[in-house]
């Protein structure tokens, strides 16, 4: 079927909307008609080829939320009419990986990151869709284990969120580095990521929230969701400033930047003996986060996390249980709504600081 996308053909070049072939979905995949997609820091830096995983042309975008328009003859979980979200990380639910309560890396999905499949070509040659989703685009279709049935009553430019940003930032907190109450934590990078940070960090009861930004407007904004205290890293040494406030250092803390410098900052904010970092941040190509090795054996961790430990299927929706019981703000997460062809300004909304986080939409969800 003709589908419209917005496609990028070069790292560093505006989105373009241009007409694609979308392969019909196989007996075990699902068509999803995409009604909002969330604009991504991950996203921007494939688009300006910091890191750049999917050859060029591209469909970026992988959070997303939509409906479901038709399915394979052998889809079960998921029916037309159903409200969805297209997941960059399946569950196969079969798998050692996914039976070992250990991952939501699914063994099916490291295997395709080498393979990185497409349901979109133009006049024969192949367009990459990004994280294998591509929500960038009118429709996408994804094999069923990558597709997660969500509730009705939440609308689609919140709903989409929980595909990436929540998942992340709250699984984070709870999933990997299993914050327990009373903990103190400090989070670098406030954005749509470290947001969601501070918001699991909440739910699981931290007595201390400290978050860290060079962007004064994001002091503000943290405390609406449970933040406790700001540190503005341009003006201050976050890493004294933290252990000041914790009385020696964070039990906690997450990088959510993707800034090899601010994830060792992170890492010598924490607390000698038990403190636990968390990387969340994706840094540019070649990056290395350096750790002298006796800094680790005085007792502290380093963790790494990919879309917050969660399971795509079985756990991402509750996230909007969450929202719709009053315990996570989505509202405030989404500061602005654009129509799909300016996305090309939602990014640069993003570079600017002034957004949290942008959804776009080819349909009537933008207004």
């Amino acid at each position: 079927m003709k589908i419209k996308a917005m496609v990028a053909h070069a790292p560093n070049t505006p989105l373009v909307c241009e007409e694609l072939d979308l392969v019909p979905p196989r007996h075990d995949e699902v068509l999803i008609e995409i009604m909002a997609s969330g604009l991504c820091h991950t996203d921007l830096s494939q688009l300006e080829g910091k890191a750049a995983p999917y050859p060029f042309p591209v469909v970026v975008g992988h959070e997303g939320a939509g409906i479901v328009r038709q399915i394979g003859s052998s889809v079960t979980s998921v029916q037309v009419g159903d409200h969805a979200i297209p997941l960059g990380i399946g569950e196969c639910g079969i798998c050692r990986n996914c039976r070992s309560g250990k991952t939501n890396l699914c063994e099916v999905f490291l295997a395709e990151i080498a393979s990185q499949p497409t349901p979109f070509t133009r006049d024969g040659q192949r367009v990459s869709a990004y994280s294998g989703v591509g929500s960038l685009a009118q429709f996408v279709v994804m094999n069923e284990r990558n597709v997660a049935p969500i509730r009705k009553d939440v609308p689609f430019h919140l709903a989409c969120t929980v595909g990436c940003s929540v998942a992340t930032g709250v699984g984070a907190a709870l999933h990997t580095a299993q914050v327990s109450p009373g903990a103190t934590v400090a989070v670098f990078g406030l954005g749509g990521i470290g947001l969601n940070v501070v918001q699991g960090a909440r739910l699981a009861g931290a007595s201390r929230i400290i978050g860290v930004d060079i962007n004064p407007l994001r002091d503000g904004q943290g405390r609406r969701f449970g933040m406790t205290d700001f540190v503005n890293g341009a003006q201050t040494d976050a890493v004294e400033a933290i252990r000041a406030l914790t009385d020696g250092g964070a039990d906690f803390a997450f990088e959510c930047v993707g800034n090899a410098q601010l994830m060792q900052q992170a890492f010598d904010s924490t607390r000698i003996g038990w403190g636990c970092t968390v990387i969340l941040g994706v840094p540019a190509d070649g990056e290395v986060m350096r750790i002298v090795p006796f800094a680790l054996q005085l007792g502290r961790t380093v963790k790494g996390s990919f879309m917050g430990n969660m399971k795509g299927r079985s756990q991402v929706p509750g996230l909007l249980d969450h929202f719709a019981e009053g315990r996570l703000n989505l509202v405030d997460l989404v500061t602005h709504r654009l129509p799909m062809d300016q996305v090309n300004e939602g990014f640069a909304l993003m570079k600017s600081g002034q957004a949290l986080r942008t959804v776009v939409s080819f349909g009537d969800d933008a207004a």
